[in-house]
């Protein structure tokens, strides 16, 4: 009876050992070829400008193709509104800004990795009306005319157009003549939706978000000189956890793929 126990103790042993080894063997060796094949799943926060809508959407679209391993999350909004979630500790991994201004700030509080930063892209700030519009502008002075009764610009403490809009209208002499007809809006596209429907009768905006509409006609463009350039800096922020993730889809963003939509939506890409 022993040796009957002791030959089935002994086959259940080599039984365990050789699934013991099986395992080892199974265990060890696919994982390592999968790691190689399928780069960990990366989420990206990208907070953007708001006028950049457009042209980030169909960027997410192509990068998710190009990389379907990183999940882009875009938040848009005004870029002075993004700079304070940012310092308030939101998510984001990346930020592109309308302006310097508000990436200076930032930088100046170390929550921007200053070697990423780059100047992404540049526009135009333009006069616009709605497509049926008869009103006879030529130019931004033309806006204290008495046919001109409501003018929407973005909210001037936190939206870079709304800044350079009221940059441009002082420097041409006519921001104290206008003042009392503006309606500010909370970004740029909601100045857009003010003119597309017709709530106001002109508008300043980005030469980009007059392309976003079939319902507005660019009667003017703001002279060089009459505000600061307008530059969107980029940069990977101090605080990403997804640091090569961050820094490949901002070399993405400059790249000629990305340089071809920006260009489809007016964007001149920067310098």
């Amino acid at each position: 009876l022993s040796m009957k126990n002791l030959s089935k103790g002994l086959l259940l042993g080599v039984v365990t050992i050789s699934l013991l080894v099986a395992g080892c063997g199974g265990a060890t060796q696919p994982p390592a070829t999968k790691a190689a094949e399928t780069p960990k799943p990366v989420e990206l926060h990208v907070s953007a400008a708001a006028s950049m809508k457009d042209a980030i959407t169909e960027i997410q679209a192509n990068y998710q193709k190009k990389a379907p391993h990183v999940k882009l999350i875009v938040n848009l909004g005004a870029s002075g509104t993004l700079q304070k979630q940012i310092e308030q500790g939101a998510p984001a991994d990346i930020f592109i800004s309308a302006a310097p201004k508000q990436m200076n700030e930032l930088a100046a509080k170390n929550l921007v990795n200053k070697a990423t930063r780059k100047n992404l892209l540049e526009n135009k700030l333009v006069l616009i009306v709605p497509k049926d519009s008869t009103l006879s502008i030529s130019k931004l002075e033309d806006l204290q005319n008495d046919a001109v009764k409501q003018i929407s610009i973005g909210e001037t403490k936190v939206v870079p157009a709304g800044q350079y809009a009221e940059q441009a209208l002082k420097k041409l002499g006519v921001w104290d003549k206008v003042q009392r007809k503006i309606v500010f809006a909370k970004d740029v596209r909601t100045v857009l939706t003010y003119v597309d429907t017709g709530n106001v009768d002109a508008g300043l905006v980005y030469k980009t978000d007059a392309a976003a509409s079939k319902k507005v006609k660019i009667l003017a463009i703001a002279p060089d000189g009459s505000h600061a350039p307008i530059i969107y800096p980029a940069a990977v922020l101090a605080g990403t956890k997804n640091q090569k993730a961050a820094e490949e889809f901002l070399a993405y963003l400059a790249s000629p793929e990305g340089k071809t939509v920006f260009e489809k939506y007016g964007f001149v890409m920067g310098k």
